[in-house]
């Protein structure tokens, strides 16, 4: 079993940049801090530092365990001060994991309202692919997990799928881009510079497939994992971008873009993935219905 003690001495020292400014921040002498990351290092039987010239460096086990640390002794921290505050001023906790590739208007759209509760509530916003999300969803280090697409069947993680809704996708470009373009949607994507999500995922996979049914060859300028990033090219005009037709008019004022047509039949699904079936947390509730009535209402 880990001793946290020298699991402390090891943290301090990665921290600080070393033994001495360590000794210093703990109040111990550079042999006793020492002697203390030699036994951790002992008992996990592992270096955690190698030394170069005068300074130590973490090896990759050292990066490694100083990542668990940072999350032991951050939650150590979190339940001090909890338990200093009297429970009427508590606020609530609340950890939620979004996929990386769902757009980030949506996630903040569903999130939101979580921060307008008459409850004060903390929220801790992590993104991650999906499988990691999940892993610290089944190990309850998340409350929730926002994803493009259900718990996959060849995930054997313990986790309930809830669908929040689909939405069909549009197709946004500059007010000078449109000019350009010839005849009407969605012909008039044929030739066009085009920015898509990366290649390896739903979503781009049924917009290939509405491409190809529909005859259309644009010209694929850029793709990206990060959809934030690819409205920003679309902002200056590098081609036509897409978005999720639940966020069209947030999109077309965000970004100054003008909606050239939408694909009925590409729809992006988003989902709520948590580890009950019948969600009782009080912020996951109040997110759910609120993206099932208000943002996917219409869809």
């Amino acid at each position: 079993m880990i001793n946290y003690k020298h699991l402390h001495y090891f943290w301090a020292v990665a921290r600080e940049g070393g033994v001495a400014r360590a000794s210093e921040r703990l109040h111990l002498t550079p042999q006793t801090i020492s002697g203390q990351v030699s036994l951790l290092e002992d008992s996990l039987g592992a270096a955690l530092f190698s030394r170069i010239g005068r300074n130590l460096e973490l090896t990759e086990m050292g990066r490694l365990v100083l990542s668990y640390a940072d999350e032991i002794f951050s939650l150590g921290n979190e339940l001090e001060e909890v338990m200093h505050h009297k429970p009427d001023d508590r606020p609530q906790l609340f950890r939620v994991g979004v996929v990386d590739v769902l757009p980030k208007s949506i996630a903040h759209r569903i999130l939101k309202p979580a921060l307008q509760m008459s409850e004060q509530v903390r929220m801790v916003c992590r993104e991650a692919d999906l499988d990691t999300l999940l892993a610290e969803l089944a190990v309850h280090r998340l409350d929730l997990v926002l994803a493009d697409r259900p718990i996959p069947p060849t995930v054997s993680t313990r986790g309930f799928s809830h669908k929040l809704g689909e939405c069909a996708v549009s197709f946004f470009a500059t007010k000078k881009l449109s000019k350009k373009l010839r005849g009407d949607f969605p012909d008039c994507l044929d030739a066009a510079p085009l920015l898509l999500p990366s290649s390896g995922n739903q979503l781009r996979s049924s917009i290939d497939q509405w491409l190809d049914k529909h005859r259309l060859h644009p010209r694929m300028i850029a793709e990206f994992d990060d959809s934030a990033l690819m409205k920003a090219f679309g902002q200056e005009g590098a081609g036509v971008f897409i978005a999720p037709a639940a966020i069209k008019e947030e999109v077309e004022w965000q970004y100054q873009v003008s909606t050239i047509g939408q694909a009925d039949q590409v729809r992006e699904r988003f989902y709520a993935i948590s580890v009950e079936r019948k969600v009782t947390h009080p912020v996951v509730s109040l997110l759910m219905e609120t993206a099932r009535e208000s943002l996917f209402a219409d869809e």
